[in-house]
């Protein structure tokens, strides 16, 4: 069964950092790229950042310089260290992981996996 497990969520105040974590199993993490999506209430899950096999990287406009996405292919874990955080980056945050040596797709509907979520609250 393949499965992705977020942790790492919390309340925070504004310019305060947290680290998401998304462990997954039965799928063949090595050779997936790995993401995070956001979902504020009322809008649409939005990309935020991704990570291909090989360790390039893709942001986001709004979080690039701000968030950091990296991966451990030994313990199947991604990670998104989010320092300066602010009220608008309050969400939902989805791990995604999508079979394929090409770039995480940025458009929610053509991802392959979806963890369950964790909320990250950033208060003014």
């Amino acid at each position: 069964q393949k499965q992705l497990v977020e942790s790492g969520g919390g309340l925070v105040q504004a310019g305060d950092s947290l680290r998401l974590a998304c462990v997954a199993s039965g799928l063949s993490f090595s050779n997936s790229a790995m993401g995070w999506f956001r979902q504020a209430p009322g809008k649409e899950r939005e990309f935020v950042a991704s990570i291909q096999w090989s360790g390039r990287t893709y942001y986001t406009d709004s979080t690039k310089g701000r968030f950091t996405i990296s991966r451990d292919n030994a313990k199947n874990t991604v990670y998104l260290q989010m320092n300066s955080l602010k009220p608008e980056d309050t969400a939902v945050y989805y791990c995604a992981a999508h079979t394929t040596t090409q770039p995480l797709p940025i458009v929610s509907h053509l991802i392959n996996y979806w963890g369950k979520g964790t909320l990250v609250t950033v208060s003014s």
